[in-house]
């Protein structure tokens, strides 16, 4: 054990000296300070309300001494041999307690009870505080599950009986691999915790993953243009234009034969071509929403006609992509530019006034701060970009791994879609100060302010039948904010509720015959309203998307090689953009 604790030692100033080191040259030291200070500042907020009412303040400090001393009385009572019911439970779903010791030994119990009813203690009292706006409210309720999470006794080797009994049993050598691996993810983050989701050796894209076969028929500053191969002796005249996000990497949509929508879309007959975005350096800084728009979506419409002699188009967007795509098509309104005739939004918001947990991070001081990072290497790094979605999660997304690699010491296992999330991207400085600013902070494009390349954009202007998908459990695009945006639009506007949340209600294949879905009415009046005379389906929202863009255009030509023998193929799907990592 004593030669065991020495490694750990010596594995520990390797994860100390990296992170150091990398402060040093400039890494991510000032914007922790920037945090914590912002954090600091939030929560004084709430602290200010509760010093001025000293007879709330005293009440709620009884609540907290009650309870406390509640669990305390229990506990005692079964030491003594007593069945008692529990004081707090978990949430459900909440894995962090699930060791059966946890309830069995009284001292754990107690633990795990304190902390419960602690942390929710907390919480109210921000929730309690009056004449705090919503914004700094929202904020400190983030920053209150923040500390919440992290002070949980199950992180910590002494206070959870997992750890500790996994410590004693393997002499300490779980924290020595544990730490290997966190000095490991220090430098693989260079000096910020990019924590390993996921056995990165077990995949190969093109093998393992993004595997529908296609060609790489354009190629340019932004992005590379995907054709896929076609399945089926005919496909539908009317080609597929997929603009997936740039915040990570279009193969979510291509994962595995059985997950992939792609494929799926190809055997259905269609002519799918899908943008994979670049992977950008410094040298793409002033890459901004208006190059994404003219040389990734209008230059792929040009490349689509080439390749295939089709003016027209069906396009989807995803998320960040769809938001790309919708003001594209209000820019294309303007220009009397019709090409596109039909488009789908895949959990996509062009009003941003209600744009879930991501706009609590989101606000002036801290837009400054990135725009100050960001001036220095001309994009922002994709780990920062990860590291701030984990946080919006931090109990499944953060300690989870915590525990299991850096204490447990145990590897991750393979899972593609957790492979997918950890493969981040750099995105663009302007690209990343433009949809900050003026879609999350200022709501441009709902307000009918946005200028893009000397055209103010019109939504109403957009009269092209639309296929709009939100999931119920979407904490970055949420339903609520996807059905309000929907109400932008000029033309005939079909909403539909999957279940599930951001990633795992789209990508949700037929075969498996997971969840649900709700289609409803004209999207009018309130989200609710909507929602209770909407009919429910079991299974996946894809063969109802299916029935609805063949409806659009139903006509059908002999199958297309990708190029058209028009477009020399550059290389294979899923082409070289998509293997850079950052």
């Amino acid at each position: 054990m004593a030669e065991n604790m020495a490694q750990l030692v010596d594995q520990g100033r390797k994860a100390l000296a990296a992170a150091i080191g990398n402060a040093e040259a400039g890494g991510p030291r000032s914007e922790l300070a920037a945090n914590v200070a912002d954090a600091t500042k939030t929560l004084g907020v709430v602290a200010e309300y509760w010093l001025a009412k000293p007879e709330k303040a005293a009440v709620a400090q009884a609540e907290l001494y009650g309870g406390l001393s509640e669990i305390w009385r229990q506990t005692m009572r079964r030491y003594t041999g007593e069945d008692v019911p529990p004081v707090v439970a978990p949430e459900p779903g909440d894995k962090r307690f699930d060791s059966p010791e946890w309830e069995q030994n009284p001292f754990f119990d107690w633990l795990r009870q304190s902390y419960l009813y602690a942390s929710r203690w907390a919480g109210d009292m921000v929730e309690r505080a009056e004449g705090v706006d919503p914004h700094t409210r929202a904020k400190a309720a983030f920053y209150t599950r923040l500390i919440s999470s992290a002070v949980s006794p199950s992180n910590f080797v002494p206070t959870n009986p997992e750890l500790l009994r996994a410590t004693i049993e393997n002499r300490g050598e779980n924290l020595i691999r544990g730490m290997k691996m966190f000095a490991e993810d220090i430098n693989a983050g260079g000096g910020m915790l990019k924590i390993r989701q996921s056995d990165d050796t077990k995949f190969r894209l093109g093998v393992d993953l993004a595997t529908t076969p296609g060609k790489v028929i354009w190629r340019n500053d932004v992005m590379e243009l995907i054709q896929y191969a076609p399945t089926t002796e005919e496909v539908y005249a009317r080609p597929l234009l997929i603009t997936p996000p740039w915040i990570n990497k279009f193969y979510v949509l291509d994962l595995n034969p059985e997950k992939s929508f792609v494929r799926w879309a190809v055997n259905q007959g269609f002519t799918v071509f899908i943008v994979s975005w670049i992977n950008p350096d410094e040298s793409k800084a002033e890459k901004g929403f208006e190059a994404y728009m003219h040389e990734g979506v209008l230059t792929a419409l040009d490349v689509i006609e080439k390749a295939t002699g089709e003016r027209k188009v069906a396009a989807a967007g995803y998320c960040v992509g769809g938001t790309l795509l919708a003001l594209t098509l209000a820019y294309m309104a303007a220009k009397g530019d019709d090409r596109i005739d039909s488009v789908t939004f895949f959990a996509t918001q062009v009003d941003f006034s209600e744009a879930g947990d991501l706009q609590i991070l989101i606000d002036d001081a801290r837009l400054e701060a990135l725009d100050d990072a960001m001036a220095k290497t001309g994009y922002l790094d994709g780990v920062k970009m990860a590291n701030a979605f984990n946080m919006l999660r931090p109990n499944e997304l953060i300690w989870t791994y915590v525990v299991n690699n850096y204490m447990k010491g145990v590897e991750p296992a393979a899972f593609d879609l957790l492979y997918w999330n950890s493969d981040s991207t750099r995105i663009p400085r302007a690209n990343h100060s433009f949809y900050m600013r003026s879609c999350y902070l200022e709501n441009r494009l709902a307000r009918g302010e946005m200028v893009i390349d000397g055209v103010r954009l019109n939504l109403r202007q957009v009269k092209i039948p639309v296929y709009e998908i939100a999931t119920r459990e979407d904490h970055i695009a949420p339903a609520r904010s996807v059905f309000r945006g929907a109400k932008f639009f000029g033309g005939d506007v079909t909403y539909v509720l999957g279940g599930s949340g951001h990633i795992a209600g789209i990508i949700n294949p037929p075969s498996k015959g997971k969840y649900n879905y709700l289609t409803g009415g004209p999207v009018k009046g309130s989200f609710d309203e909507w929602v209770a005379g909407a009919k429910e389906t079991m299974g996946s929202w894809w063969p109802h998307w299916l029935l609805w863009i063949t409806a659009q255009a139903p006509g059908k030509v002999k199958a297309r090689t990708p190029g058209g023998g028009k477009l020399p193929p550059l290389c294979d799907a899923p082409g070289e953009y998509v293997r850079v990592r950052s």
